[in-house]
């Protein structure tokens, strides 16, 4: 297998992707179709309503994110995008595993926020880039996230372009 040079998060709010998701969902890396059961069976064990980002608040969560990634993981960021209800960022290959990656990340956000309920789903979904295409491709994604929605490309000072 080649050397890993990116790494592709996408991270979601509470309750907004739900195992059986119509828009099909992820398990341990596989995906899968969608179940309507299983996913009126998720949504009736949440204990709180689903989490969505504020509008207004897109660029400070990103900030945090992006902040938290490059001062306490000294990583770099290629691309970054805040939505309502995910998150997905680039970030070049690191000596960090990926579970530490997202959970900074993650916390970046509930220390931000300071609120007292969940506002993450318990998981992430991480896919490795071994060559340039691969990269180019992944980032594309994650910026067309922000011109879709008027946005920059790139909002931030700290994503850098590989």
């Amino acid at each position: 297998m080649n050397r890993t040079l990116a790494i592709l998060f996408t991270m979601t709010t509470y309750g907004r992707w739900l195992r059986g998701d119509r828009r099909n969902w992820v398990d341990d890396g596989v995906t899968m179709p969608p179940d309507p059961i299983l996913e009126k069976n998720d949504q009736q064990r949440l204990e709180h309503d689903p989490y969505l980002f504020r509008d207004d608040d897109w660029w400070t969560i990103g900030n945090w994110i992006g902040r938290s990634l490059i001062e306490r993981k000294q990583l770099r960021i290629g691309a970054l995008t805040v939505q309502a209800w995910h998150v997905h960022f680039v970030v070049a290959a690191s000596v960090h595993p990926v579970s530490d990656i997202a959970k900074c990340a993650k916390d970046a956000v509930r220390w931000g926020l300071r609120i007292k309920r969940p506002i993450w789903t318990e998981g992430y979904d991480k896919r490795y880039c071994f060559d340039e295409d691969a990269v180019f491709a992944r980032v594309q994604y994650v910026e067309r996230h922000n011109t879709e929605r008027g946005r920059p490309a790139k909002p931030w000072d700290f994503i850098e372009v590989w």
